[in-house]
């Protein structure tokens, strides 16, 4: 690949661009707001001006809605030799290509598993999908050239290629993706209008929680209408759910012992439900899930204190697995909790100490 069109210069458009243009690729940007694709170009994804003549590769990264549409109008005018999409939802976009008679050997669906709560230009970065899965949906229409482009797409962006039937994809993406959105926002909707003294209470189960209800509203509304069948299946099975723990729940406050004892059984099953799921979720590097021992260290909240943790954990020859940070309210300190193979726990939380740091149990 010599030559890129990026047809929307969002966050994941322009990411693309990034990368791409970091691995020596010539990248044209568009927008339908060209100030959107100067700012994406002042960043240093390509060129805003239009190329010469087709380009290997043209990156369709306009929201579900509208990708058939943008799709159509460049293959009709021919601006590439191959196409894409990085649409989070992949059957309608194809239908509808379909439904407008387009010749799809040259076209491929794929969706970057890859994002931020952020939109636009300024949150792009050229290491947004490295190590994520980056799903490609081809059919046996699909010209192997164009297949060979989108792998050469993923690689430069250090992405992980996962091959996928885009309804499957579309049922899999309600499930890990959409539905999980919805619930996050119904949960931080019970704060809007919640006493500021709760909401002072909040810690990192409830930040874990409400995080991705930050996103663009916008945005989701444009991804949910173009999914909506698989997301509301998923929502009816979790509202089956929440109607037998909140049944469980009552039963708790029943003077009745044996109630007592049916409410006590149906929140245990529903724990073990999802204790049973969360295993189920990859680890670090996409592989099984490991259990890790936490160093709890209190830091005052200075600049510097985590790139000094990162160091003296490398000093004592240990590797940090995942981070967290709990903020003390009101408090100009912070609780950081590494996550460390079971083995190098006692030998970082000696060193640690060693060197000054308050630890906690």
């Amino acid at each position: 690949m010599r030559t890129a069109l990026v047809i929307g210069t969002g966050l994941i458009g322009t990411s693309a661009a990034l990368a791409l243009s970091q691995r020596g690729v010539t990248v044209h940007l568009t927008d339908h707001d060209p100030e959107q694709a100067r700012t994406a170009s002042a960043l240093g994804a390509g060129t805003d001006e239009p190329p010469q003549g087709p380009v290997d590769l043209a990156i369709v990264a306009a929201p579900p809605a509208h990708v058939a549409a943008v799709l159509a109008d460049a293959m009709r005018r021919g601006v590439a030799r191959g196409y894409l999409d990085v649409a989070s939802v992949k059957g309608g976009p194809r239908r509808e290509l379909e439904g407008l008679g387009l010749d799809l050997a040259a076209y491929i669906g794929t969706h970057p598993m890859s994002g931020r709560e952020k939109s636009g230009p300024l949150a792009a970065t050229a290491d947004l999908f490295e190590g994520r899965p980056w799903v490609l949906t081809p059919t046996r229409d699909t010209d192997t050239e164009v297949l060979n482009l989108a792998l050469e797409l993923v690689s430069h962006c250090r992405a992980v290629p996962v091959v996928m039937d885009a309804d499957a994809h579309d049922r899999a993406v309600a499930l890990v993706s959409h539905m999980p959105h919805l619930v996050s926002s119904m949960v931080a909707a019970r704060l809007e209008n919640a006493e500021e003294a709760a909401v002072r209470l909040c810690g990192q189960g409830i930040r874990d929680v409400t995080r991705i209800a930050a996103s663009d509203p916008r945005m989701w509304i444009d991804i949910l209408s173009a999914n909506p069948g698989p997301v509301a299946d998923l929502l009816s099975d979790v509202a089956l759910d929440l109607d037998e723990t909140v049944r469980a729940l009552r039963s708790l406050q029943s003077s009745d012992e044996a109630k007592r004892l049916e409410g006590t059984s149906g929140i245990q099953e529903m724990l073990r439900r999802g204790n049973a799921g969360q295993v189920r979720v990859p680890g670090k590097h996409g592989s099984a899930p490991r259990a890790y021992e936490v160093v709890a260290v209190l830091i005052d909240d200075q600049p510097g204190q985590l790139a000094r943790i990162f160091a003296d954990a490398g000093r004592a020859g240990v590797n940090i697995e995942d981070v967290r940070i709990e903020h003390a309210t009101g408090q100009q300190a912070g609780l950081v909790q590494l996550m460390v193979e079971p083995q190098a726990a006692p030998v970082l939380t000696a060193a640690l100490r060693e060197r000054g740091w308050a630890i906690r149990q």
